[in-house]
């Protein structure tokens, strides 16, 4: 990927040991950017960082669901008993079963459920995939369109109406689409239209129409259960829990991130280009800190940025850190 910039370091002794090079965008709320690294412009696959757009036009369409599950519909969860039991009761409330789920089979990413389910010699369902909320929700779009077919046809209805949102809010025609781990589309954009589509739902207020009312839900929805949407001590869900109602955040597969602050009015996005969830989670943490969101000593961000690498014996030998001239 042309441009990349570096963004996030890892350090041992005095040696830079690894680079993390990266595209990422600050936008306010007019459409200027504040603050870019690398390429703007860099055409990218958001992944799961783009799951409110994925629900959007659900809601818009008059879906009523409550905040725990918006919340869930715009999840990467953890496949703990909790997520799962909750996308169970909403697809049961629907008439469906796990297997009209199109998901796949995914085991628990929540440690603990993992080992439970081999101690009890069990094996997972579509509920514990990461993305099963999001495919409830398209399961539940689809049978209040009428529509049938597979909700993950990128020529069916469900994807339709997906891709249209998802155009209207980036502002950007999408050149294509890949098939993402879950089997849904994943529609690409550049990273600026993401931060676009980010600042759209910052800036989002309830009762200026359906769209806004509809951004502005999913948003808070986020916000209110951060728990919901990732799982305990993933970065996701602390950074939200930190942020306190200032940012609701959410990362994606292949290094992407994505995050909204409403008070600021301003949206985010980021791409690490080889992927790496460990400088996606540092550079977000870094872009936070610099725009005033969390504070450096927070344990949330200190745990990411500039935090310690230790050895098996407990002792530092390096660091992870902000690479010079990111958000400096």
């Amino acid at each position: 990927m042309a441009d990349a910039t570096p963004l996030i370091e890892l350090w041992r002794g005095d040696l830079s040991e690894s680079i993390h090079r990266g595209h990422a965008v600050v936008m306010d709320d007019t459409g200027q950017v504040v603050h870019a690294w690398g390429d703007p412009d860099a055409i990218i696959f958001p992944r799961s960082s783009c799951k409110m757009l994925q629900a959007l036009p659900m809601v818009e369409a008059g879906v009523k669901l409550s905040t725990e599950r918006l919340a869930l519909a715009c999840a990467s969860h953890e496949g703990a008993p909790e997520h799962v039991a909750a996308v169970r009761d909403w697809i049961t409330e629907q008439g469906y079963s796990d297997d009209d789920f199109l998901c796949g089979h995914e085991a628990p990413r929540d440690r603990e459920a993992k080992h439970a389910m081999i101690r009890a010699g069990g094996s997972p369902d579509q509920a514990h995939n990461q993305c099963s909320g999001k495919h409830a929700g398209f399961l539940h779009f689809q049978r209040h369109l009428g529509a049938k077919g597979a909700y993950v046809d990128p020529n069916g209805p469900v994807q339709k109406a997906v891709r249209a949102a998802f155009e209207e809010v980036t502002q950007e025609n999408s050149p294509g689409f890949g098939i993402d781990g879950c089997a849904a589309p994943n529609f690409a954009t550049s990273v600026s239209g993401l931060a676009r589509a980010m600042t759209a739902f910052a800036t989002a207020t309830e009762g200026q129409g359906a769209r806004q009312s509809a951004m502005a839900a999913l948003r808070d929805a986020m916000m209110a259960h951060p728990w919901l949407v990732a799982g305990t001590g993933k970065a996701t869900t602390r950074l939200m829990e930190a942020a306190k109602g200032k940012a609701a955040v959410k990362i994606g597969a292949e290094g992407v991130y994505v995050a909204m602050l409403p008070e600021l009015r301003m949206g985010v996005a980021l791409k690490i280009a080889d992927g790496a969830g460990r400088g996606a989670d540092a550079a977000m943490a870094a872009i936070l800190v610099k725009l005033g969101v969390l504070a450096a000593t927070d344990p949330a961000v200190t745990d990411l940025i500039d935090a310690p690498i230790l050895n098996r014996a407990g002792e530092p030998v390096g660091a992870i850190r902000r690479a010079t001239g990111f958000c400096d």
